[in-house]
């Protein structure tokens, strides 16, 4: 007959103490529990007295009258002994009168007691809350271990909040609850750590909280899960890191209203030029064309300087159209698929290299200035291209969607290092980094196969209500 009609049987099993369960008249052993088998090798019908040699009957029905505790010692199956400390109780099993004898291994008690003041000093000195939290299968939640953290951090005594643990959960944010939820059943189902950050209310300091909460799962027999794992207060990180996020929005806004301000400068810039010194110039032109028609016929001195100051308003003509298109090419007036085409053909033609270009469509309708943003991106590109890579060939592919649209520039150079990204002075790649950035888009640097480098800008096209600040700030957030 089993022990668990007078004791729960998980207790009878769990306990590390040593229980024997002994006839009082005989003081033979009724059962034993898996401690006291290991420790003594006692089984049902054994004789205590022999486990208990330095007791005897004299002091075995004292120590029974007495109900307290006493030190003796119980012998092992080798012969050795060990000392502990001995309670014994009169009970009922299976409708007969029994001794249950309550042995705890004094040196075993010690070590343990060792183990337990340690863990209680880390456990103090631990800036958090040290827990156990437990659901059953049934969705009931439960806290087994709660460090006396719980005060500091969440506001509730641990002894409070172990009573009702379904307090945590309603302690979480609304719009963070699903969350909080959704990792819980996600580390319960997958059995992988539990890591998860949110807000609460603290309803002593009524003020909200940002919390870290990390823990490692298992299942127990029963099929319920439960975790070890330790919640930290992280409000003050968190704020900075809103702040740093914000701030590189701020700026990266800033970023972009600088460079729309600056191509609509150089717009204007190149307006006036073209105007202004481009009329002047032809005005020139007119004039020499008129005097030299003019001139004495004979006088070679004269005719020689009429030519060279015809060839030199040329020349200053051609440096007026040069500069005017660096500084904004009018070719972007006939849509981005023209002035990617034509700057690829111009590329080629002063780099002496072989390129192509590709759009899988005629035209690509673009905001003004995500379409100069781009171009820009593509200039700076071939221009990496020429001082650095040494290719022989360059490939730009233009590909567009309902949503966005991308731009690819393979090379078959000699590749772009992990040192060429961030060295102090590549103010070209950062450049284009951030114009991608700022339209709400990607740059990313990859090797070719075969060797070389690919350039990928993806961005999306803008929609109703959106312009280069609103992306700049999706960006930064994202």
């Amino acid at each position: 007959m089993s022990i668990v009609h007078s004791c729960h049987q998980a207790v009878w099993h769990a306990t590390r103490s040593q229980l024997f369960l002994i006839d009082p008249h005989t003081l033979r052993l009724l059962d034993t529990n898996p401690a006291a088998g290991r420790q003594s090798g006692g089984r049902a019908g054994d004789d205590f007295a022999a486990i208990a040699p330095a007791l005897s009957r004299e002091g075995f029905d004292a120590a029974l009258a007495a109900g307290t505790a006493a030190g003796t010692t119980l012998a092992r199956t080798d012969g050795t002994s060990y000392p502990v400390t001995l309670r014994l109780l009169r009970v009922r099993h299976d409708d007969r009168d029994c001794v249950l004898a309550i042995a705890e291994d004094e040196a075993a008690t010690d070590v343990l007691q060792q183990v337990q003041t340690r863990f209680d000093a880390i456990v103090s000195h631990t800036p958090g809350l040290v827990y156990q939290f437990r659901r059953e299968t049934d969705g009931r939640v439960s806290f087994p271990y709660l460090s006396e953290g719980c005060q500091a951090l969440l506001g509730l005594p641990a002894a409070e909040l172990a009573a009702q643990p379904e307090q945590f959960a309603h302690l979480v944010l609304p719009e963070d609850r699903q969350s909080y939820l959704d990792a819980m059943a996600s580390s319960a189902a997958t059995l992988w750590s539990w890591n998860w950050e949110g807000r609460i209310w603290i309803e002593a300091w009524k003020d909200v909280k940002w919390i870290n909460l990390r823990a490692t799962p298992h299942v127990l027999p029963d099929g319920a899960v439960q975790w070890e794992g330790i919640m930290t207060n992280i409000t003050e990180s968190k704020l900075e890191q809103l702040e740093v996020r914000a701030s590189r929005s701020r700026l990266a806004e800033l970023t972009a209203h600088i460079e729309k301000v600056k191509e609509q400068e150089r717009t204007r810039m190149a307006r006036e030029i073209h105007d202004d010194l481009g009329g002047n110039l032809t005005a020139i032109k007119m004039a020499l064309a008129m005097l030299a028609a003019r001139l004495p016929e004979g006088d070679d001195v004269l005719a020689r300087k009429a030519a060279y100051v015809d060839e030199l308003a040329d020349r200053t003509i051609d440096a007026v159209h040069r500069i005017t298109l660096d500084l904004r090419p009018s070719i972007l007036d006939f849509g981005l698929v023209a002035a990617l085409e034509w700057q690829v053909k111009e590329f080629a033609a002063q780099a002496g290299l072989a390129c192509t270009f590709h759009s899988n469509e005629k035209d690509v309708e673009l905001d003004a200035d995500q379409a100069t943003a781009l171009f820009r991106i593509v200039q700076e590109a071939l221009t990496n291209i020429a001082k650095h890579a040494h290719a022989s060939t360059v490939t730009v592919r233009l590909h567009s969607t309902r949503t966005h649209v991308g731009v690819k520039i393979t090379d078959n150079g000699r590749g772009i290092r992990s040192a060429d990204r961030a060295k102090p002075g590549s103010f070209g790649l950062r450049g284009m980094a951030e114009r991608a950035r700022a339209l709400g888009g990607t740059l990313n640097l990859a090797h070719a196969p075969g060797g070389g480098t690919v350039v990928a800008i993806r961005i999306r096209r803008a929609g109703p209500g959106d312009g280069p600040e609103a992306a700049t700030i999706r960006a930064a957030i994202t």
